[in-house]
């Protein structure tokens, strides 16, 4: 392939926002590597019609073909997983590699990169049946289902986390480079004093600590609940800016309509934060908020102290263990189990009355975050692309150990 040629990618991944958006940040970033050796980079996505990645590719000019695939219900019982929707679900996978198989050979790419979800999983067989290097991306800290059905075909399993490595299989950890998790350049940018513009936070005391709440774009009712309840204590010591949702707003208001002046000065509700996000987070000194692959990645590699309340109906789990990790190593507290406003409070009060504290659990989040983890990824699809093999050293340059 000459120099000059453009570069061809396809991703495949998607259906919720901690797919995609690792995939769209390591697109951009590597379009922005091969402009400046005055390179183009031609990207085909490869997704399912209903999933946000649908939505997503288009609105970034990047082209998109949709493929039929398969859901997998889980369950502890072997049994209900050879249940009538299941069973059905399997039977589309074929007819999908069979899809992703005809666009893989029409578009010709150098590589493709898979993210996770189930989509993945026929584009990923189509790779191999076409013999063009697949990269694995995992943003979890234990692989993903379809990670794990794609391991065997992959010329590279770029994870997020150092501990991902001892859950891999010998094979697996052959081809595994530690890279991080992809976070948005725009995240890393944010000022706090911007924040208090763009919000009119004016009541805000900046003497206090500022805690920001998020419960993700359509809010958390159980986090709304925990943060209503403990409110007005909540208040004494600190600033809050808390993301309810949008179906949550007036609810939320009414409840706390009989608040103090004061207090109520340094209570900001917001269904939604968009693009003063990375104000937001800039101004925050603890964030509450569920613990998914792509906040955790972001508030590492900010370095903010958190407090963790996992959904539990993740898929395996995974938002528990992540938020265990951290608590792990000191990085985050995690709230398992039935969360109760008194645990809330206990997890919080240490952490609003300590500078040191806060400081300390920041410190730890910054040595397990990877700002530079879109650049890592790059680096092995450009890798792959030139059929380099993994080296130990690769493996080596990944996420630093957690200190303790």
């Amino acid at each position: 392939m000459n120099s000059v040629d453009p570069f061809r990618l396809v991703v495949t991944g998607g259906g919720t926002g901690g797919h995609t958006y690792p995939a769209l940040t390591a697109v951009r970033t590597l379009q922005a590597r091969l402009a400046g050796e005055g390179r183009a980079l031609e990207t085909l996505w490869i997704g399912t019609a209903d999933g946000l990645e649908a939505r997503v590719a288009p609105a970034e000019g990047i082209a998109f073909t949709s493929v039929v695939t398969g859901k997998i219900r889980r369950s502890k019982n072997p049994l209900k997983l050879a249940s009538p929707a299941n069973v059905k679900d399997m039977a589309r996978v074929p007819l999908g590699v069979m899809q992703a198989r005809r666009a893989i050979e029409e578009f010709r790419p150098d590589v493709v990169l898979a993210t996770g979800g189930y989509v993945a999983v026929p584009a990923g067989l189509a790779a191999r049946l076409c013999r063009r290097p697949l990269v694995l991306h995992e943003q979890t800290v234990r692989l993903g289902l379809a990670n794990r059905k794609l391991a065997t075909s992959a010329s590279r399993i770029c994870v997020s986390s150092e501990s991902t490595l001892q859950l891999l299989s010998e094979s697996a950890r052959q081809v595994a480079v530690v890279t991080g998790n992809p976070v948005r350049p725009e995240v890393l940018a944010g000022d706090p004093d911007r924040a208090v513009q763009a919000l009119q936070l004016w009541g805000f005391n900046r003497e206090l600590p500022t805690v920001y709440v998020t419960g993700g774009a359509q809010g958390s009712q159980q986090i709304n609940e925990l943060v209503a309840e403990v409110l007005p204590w909540l208040l004494q010591g600190a600033n809050l800016i808390h993301q309810c949702g949008p179906a949550n707003v007036e609810g939320l208001r009414a409840r706390v309509a009989g608040l103090p002046a004061d207090l109520a000065g340094r209570y900001y509700l917001a269904g939604f934060v968009g693009p003063e996000l990375p104000d937001v987070l800039a101004l925050a000194d603890v964030v509450v908020s569920r613990s998914g692959a792509g906040t955790l990645a972001e508030l590492t590699a900010l370095g903010k102290p958190a407090v963790f309340v996992p959904l539990a109906s993740a898929a395996g789990n995974e938002q528990a263990h992540n938020a265990r990790h951290l608590q792990e190593a000191g990085a985050a507290v995690a709230l398992e189990g039935e969360v109760t406003p008194e645990r809330l409070r206990d997890a919080l009060g240490p952490l609003l009355a300590d500078a040191d504290l806060r400081w300390g659990m920041a410190e730890r989040a910054r040595a397990y975050g990877r700002p530079d983890a879109a650049d890592r990824l790059v680096d092995e699809i450009l890798a792959a692309a030139a059929g380099k093999p993994v080296t130990g050293e690769a493996g080596r340059c990944g996420v630093p150990s957690l200190p303790r």
